[in-house]
């Protein structure tokens, strides 16, 4: 009997040891329940499973790296002439070669991201604050106030933005501040619409329409409730609109009404060496490929952002 005791205990203790002691059905309860996942985990999940939203990712990395360590990565003084080396072949000494007037092709092609980022970034920054001042003003006062607001943007509307980028440019003249202006005026359109739709919808909603019926005033509301859930479309489009702008500059530049010299731009790099395409392509093909990988890797990154910020696809609907 004593034999017998001893068993049992001995198999209520191995029982304990195991971690059954708390039920038997503990175990597979841990089991099935997996750990939460955190909203940013779940955004970096959905936002890299893309393999070309990661290399837009290294892109533009690689970019930003490289117009702020610019003069450290530069061979040559991407402004000096020197017209004794007038078009020289690339070597080690000047990989991809000169420009007719002598210049360090790779050093004004590593300034030229300079260029790039400050137009694109300062253009976006403009527009976008302006935009969303206007778009959510129009949205939530409403009225006559919508209605100059939304015709203002209509007529803007009517040009195509590099069309209209072009006239402002060619009144304003060429110069970095000109181009910033002429390509902001011309995307303004697109944020201020966008964001007085968001805020149309987002104001009907019940707490917005407690908000005001408790007497909040109007602009409280809108900083508080309204911006906020209107600014997550808006970051996807100012992502995907840098690349649009960054184009829109180069072209600008390629027909000479964009960075005027000694300002180093790609376009203008494009255009210059056009004339000398048989000989010496790099010339146009190396700013070229520049501008088509920078282009390509904001728009890859703004898909990006759209599919992790779609709350289909994050799993909350």
């Amino acid at each position: 009997m004593n034999d017998v005791s001893r068993e049992v205990s001995a198999d209520i203790s191995g029982l304990n040891e195991a971690g059954l002691d708390q039920g038997p059905f503990v175990g597979e309860l841990d089991a099935q329940v997996a750990p939460p996942v955190s909203e940013w985990r779940r955004f970096l999940r959905i936002f890299f499973q893309r393999k070309l939203v990661v290399f837009g990712v290294a892109v533009l990395v690689i970019l930003v790296l490289v117009a702020i360590f610019a003069p450290w990565i530069a061979t040559h003084d991407p402004y000096r002439n020197d017209m004794s080396k007038a078009l020289l072949s690339p070597s080690t000494e000047h990989w991809l070669g000169t420009d007719s007037l002598g210049r360090d092709t790779f050093s004004r092609l590593v300034y030229g991201a300079r260029t790039a980022l400050i137009v694109g970034f300062g253009t976006v920054a403009v527009a976008a604050v302006v935009g969303m001042i206007l778009g959510l003003l129009a949205g939530f006062l409403g009225g006559w106030v919508n209605a100059v607001i939304m015709r203002i943007m209509d007529a803007l509307m009517g040009f195509p933005m590099l069309v209209l980028a072009l006239l402002l440019a060619a009144v304003l003249g060429a110069g970095i501040q000109n181009v910033i202006i002429a390509l902001s005026v011309a995307t303004l359109p697109a944020y201020t619409r966008l964001m007085c739709g968001e805020t149309l919808s987002v104001k009907e909603n019940e707490y917005i329409m407690a908000q005001r019926a408790m007497g909040a005033k109007s602009l409280r509301t809108m900083v508080k409730h309204v911006l906020p859930n209107a600014f997550q479309p808006t970051l996807v489009l100012v992502t995907s609109m840098l690349g649009n702008v960054i184009l829109a500059e180069a072209g600008l530049s390629f027909l000479g009404i964009g960075i005027k010299p000694p300002g180093v731009a790609w376009g203008s790099m494009t255009a210059d060496g056009y004339r000398f395409l048989e000989a010496h392509p790099q010339l146009s093909f190396a700013p070229a490929i520049c501008i088509m990988l920078v282009v390509f890797a904001f728009n890859m990154v703004g898909d990006g952002l759209r599919d992790a910020t779609d709350p289909k696809l994050r799993g909350v609907l």
